[in-house]
């Protein structure tokens, strides 16, 4: 059995005070069969973490990179995609934050379709960002504004 098994039997869930972003499939997002192209998923994971910032942890996501010349890159991304998206469908992408580090932070991004219990895990993402200076292009130690946001955050999230 492999991992992408388990996860299809027993799907991760948002809990219930995880931020979420609803997204509305379009057709630009999707393939010739109809379905979303994987690496559209990316583009919107990056949306999310925008979103996340400014709206669950209450940072402004450009005053961080142009005012105080920190940068959230990803520097690791893995997607498990369980089920198919297609378009007209929306599906909403959530954060849970699984480990902070000195200037990492690892998040899931869970994408769940439905309501109630129709909820279906569509996909389940994994990022790893590194807070960086933009001017130096280097690693920092995550600021205290940030790690005290995350940290509330994640008292929310699970709380």
């Amino acid at each position: 059995m492999t991992d992408a098994d388990a996860l299809r039997r027993d799907p991760p869930r948002l809990p219930p005070g995880a931020f979420r972003s609803p997204v509305r499939i379009r057709f630009s997002h999707t393939d010739p069969a109809g379905i979303v192209y994987f690496a559209n998923y990316f583009d919107m994971f990056n949306a999310v973490v925008e979103d996340w910032v400014n709206q669950a942890l209450g940072l402004d996501y450009a005053d961080l990179i142009l005012t105080h010349r920190r940068g959230l890159p990803v520097v690791h991304a893995e997607c498990d995609f369980l089920r198919p998206s297609r378009m007209g469908e929306t599906i909403s992408l959530g954060v849970v934050v699984d480990r902070v580090g000195g200037s990492s932070i690892d998040i899931r991004i869970i994408g769940e379709h439905g309501a109630g219990a129709e909820v279906e895990t569509r996909l389940v993402g994994r990022l790893v960002l590194v807070v960086m200076s933009v001017d130096t292009h280097r690693a920092i130690p995550i600021p205290a504004d940030l790690r005290s946001a995350i940290d509330s955050y994640r008292t929310a999230c699970h709380g």
